[in-house]
């Protein structure tokens, strides 16, 4: 290895996250779909060029998993390796047909658990997610916030400027809410430009007119970093000889072939005006006379075939070129294979064309780029990225993309004078070297890097957190196994036993997580720790197992959330409820927006199977929890302490069986019973006595956290010998 190349001695591991679109490392379908443009190019290209940096040691570029039949099998491979320490991992998400980004979001949750799970199998946890889009950005903030790991972000495009373009064009505000569920994907782009640590963007013009639209911007974290392109693939045609493919895909729709060539790559969508382009060239016959166009708009076998709006974009680009007489002008191939790109841009140099994007706005424009290092000139709205880069440039000609006439005014200027063509594409050339290389790129992106995980690892060194791995992280994803006990009359009760004990669990951190599972709100379960000098567990079942929050953040899960929404008519319940004798809501502060909690007479109220019964006719599911003798709590059919457990041994990849759970009540019996190792505490409810019998449950003679810990060294976690190693790693697991 080239010593100038050699890794730094701490190098960083950066998971980077693109949900949609068809991605893999060649041959990439740029173009077949509005999911699979620029963003796809650019991931993949980033994560090969970071790897290649000194100071990364690997870059995983995590995306979904498809089998279906419609698309390419390299979409099902798990792992595809990119070279130099990058790959694409591919986790199952969804179903596993491939989908369209605005149908991701029910499923978003579940590329969480997927991701947690795969992390775990690494054994090392990333120093950096750098999320792509809102559904990933949405992806990379749960996994942000679990793991305490900082998230860059890059967004691309925007809702919030989108719907506002597709409003003023007259669309209905309903229409469009059914169509691209702007109202999820807003909110979590509000969310992720709260919680991001650093947010890269192409321009500063994409920072200030399409974020500054947001609540929650605000200028420090934002840094414009223009993207690279591939060198070694866009470059002028020199004496090079171009492609015969990709010259006789073109030329067999020309009738002069030999002319200039104005060339446009973009997706087939209303807002790249394709049709305003082929209505300048076709109002304009002098423009005709000067040269051919070719328009490469994706890929396609039939046009009947294609999406609805990339139909009627392709149908309406067919009849224009019919009513302007257009044919033997204009080439429009069916299928370009991407290895032809940059082949089209180099014949286009050649013959002393023009690159045009006639889009409406341009938040960027990597065809700009590729199109500049092809030494090929451009022309582009005059807006947003395509200002930036002819300023670093110099190379073309911004233009009023909402009038056709403009475009072919700047078109004819552009090749009616040879001098200038070639004084351009000379700039275009040096402008690309110095501005978008990857290089260049990169040693931008990692100054920022560096400086955000050291600003980060400060912050958490003040805020004494536990350093693990050289870092400050959440060691959720590689303890070997967890503690989760209920609070009142279990943790609680003996203060000379419960000091021993949570002295253990400090000793421990980092092999074993300490939680609890309480009836109490995550605010009563909170503050009665804080008296008992408890510090914040790791995990925090509150509400009997219907919410569940993380760490010292009180981070909550809302794949939970999502998880036991199902079937959960709290209102319609609360108004069954409310005839049944014997039951009175308690205060207010006991309920929560997945329980009700109920004082219950046992003299008055029905039995507990009557009652399921009664809510069975009235349609109406939910879990009945009755604890005590007094209380009755309402809860989802997939909510309770022994689903939140697991659900967090499915979350978190940690096997059912290295979860020791301690309770001592009827509404703990869920989590005590199955595969756990579980302990009850000798001061139990009466309720309990009927478990004495199973084989994976222990009852303990001592009370409180003294039986907690009577039941750990029955388990063969014995507190006066657990610092030997962790007892091997805790070797018992």
């Amino acid at each position: 290895m080239n010593p100038a190349h050699a890794k730094s001695e701490n190098p960083i591991y950066i998971l980077m996250i693109s949900m949609h679109g068809l991605i893999r490392g060649h041959d990439m379908e740029l173009g077949r779909d509005a999911d699979t443009g620029g963003q796809t190019t650019y991931v993949v290209e980033l994560a090969r060029s970071l790897a290649k940096h000194h100071e990364v040691e690997k870059v995983d570029l995590l995306t979904r998993l498809i089998e279906d039949p419609s698309v390419d099998q390299d979409y099902a491979r798990p792992e595809e390796d990119l070279g130099d320490g990058a790959r694409i991992i591919r986790l199952p998400c969804g179903p596993r047909r491939y989908l369209r980004k605005e149908l991701l979001w029910p499923h978003l949750d579940q590329a969480v658990d997927k991701c947690l799970h795969f992390l775990r199998q690494q054994g090392r946890l990333p120093d950096l997610i750098h999320t792509h889009y809102a559904d990933a950005g949405y992806v990379g903030q749960q996994l942000s916030l679990l793991l305490g790991i900082p998230q860059a972000h890059t967004g691309h495009s925007l809702g919030r400027p989108k719907r506002e373009r597709m409003l003023a064009s007259g669309r209905k505000p309903q229409a469009l809410e059914k169509q691209f569920n702007f109202e999820r994907r807003i909110a979590a782009e509000e969310e992720v430009i709260k919680h991001a640590s650093l947010i890269v963007t192409s321009t500063r013009q994409e920072i200030e007119l399409q974020y500054g639209m947001y609540a929650n911007f605000s200028h420090s974290r934002f840094i414009a970093i223009p993207p690279g392109t591939d060198t070694s693939r866009f470059s002028p045609p020199l004496r090079r000889k171009i492609e015969s493919s990709a010259r006789n895909l073109i030329d067999r729709h020309l009738s002069e072939p030999e002319k200039p060539l104005i060339i446009s790559i973009c997706r087939p969508e209303a807002r790249k005006n394709i049709k305003g382009l082929i209505e300048a060239y076709g109002k304009n016959s002098e423009l005709q006379e000067a040269a051919n166009l070719l328009i490469v708009a994706g890929t396609r076998e039939d046009i009947r075939e294609l999406e609805e709006s990339q139909q009627k974009v392709m149908s309406d680009l067919l009849f224009d070129i019919d009513r302007y007489d257009l044919w033997g002008k204009v080439a429009i191939p069916k299928h370009v294979p991407q290895d032809d790109i940059p082949e089209l841009y180099r014949l286009a140099a050649r013959r002393r064309g023009v690159f045009v994007n006639p889009a409406f706005t341009e938040p960027f424009g990597l065809t700009l780029i590729e199109a500049a290092a092809s030494g090929l000139p451009f022309i582009a709205p005059d807006d947003g990225g395509p200002r930036d880069i002819l300023g670093n440039c110099r190379n073309g000609l911004l233009a009023n993309t909402l009038e056709s006439g403009e475009i072919a005014r700047a078109l004819l200027h552009m090749l009616e004078d040879r001098k200038r063509w070639r004084q351009w594409a000379n700039n275009g050339l040096a402008g690309v070297c110095r501005h978008y290389s990857w290089t260049a790129h990169v040693e931008k992106y990692m100054k920022e890097v560096r400086r955000l995980l050291r600003r980060d690892k400060k912050r958490l060194r003040r805020q004494h957190a536990i350093i693990l791995n050289n870092g400050e992280k959440s060691y959720m994803p590689l303890v070997k196994m967890a503690l989760i006990s209920d609070i009142d009359n279990t943790l609680l009760g003996d203060r000379t036993a419960l000091k021993k004990l949570t002295g253990w669990l400090e000793n421990n951190k980092g092999r074993l997580a300490f939680g609890v599972a309480t009836g109490r709100t995550i605010e009563s379960a909170v503050d009665i720790l804080k008296k008992h000098q408890v510090a914040l567990p790791d995990v925090l079942i509150t509400s009997v197992g219907s919410e569940i929050h993380y760490g010292k953040k009180l981070v909550p899960d809302t794949g939970w959330s999502a998880h036991i929404r199902h079937m959960w008519r709290r209102d319609a319940l609360a108004e069954a409820l409310a005839k049944i004798p014997g039951l009175r809501l308690q205060s207010e502060e006991n309920q929560r927006e997945f329980k009700l909690s109920y004082l219950a007479k046992p003299g008055e109220m029905p039995s507990i199977s009557k009652l399921y019964d009664y809510l069975q006719e009235l349609k109406l599911a939910a879990q009945l929890i009755y604890s005590h003798d007094e209380f009755l709590d309402v809860l989802p059919v997939r909510a309770s302490k022994g689903h939140a457990i697991r659900y967090l041994a499915y979350k978190w990849g940690l096997p059912l069986e290295n979860f020791l759970v301690a309770g001592d009540s009827g509404n703990d019996i869920e989590m005590l019973i199955g595969d756990t190792q579980a302990v009850v505490v000798g001061n139990h409810s009466p309720e309990l006595a009927t478990l004495k019998e199973q084989e994976q449950i222990y009852f303990a003679q001592q009370h409180y956290a003294a039986g907690i810990i009577e039941g750990l060294e029955h388990y063969g976690l014995s507190l006066g010998h657990m610092d030997n190693t962790a007892q091997q790693e805790l070797a018992y697991v």
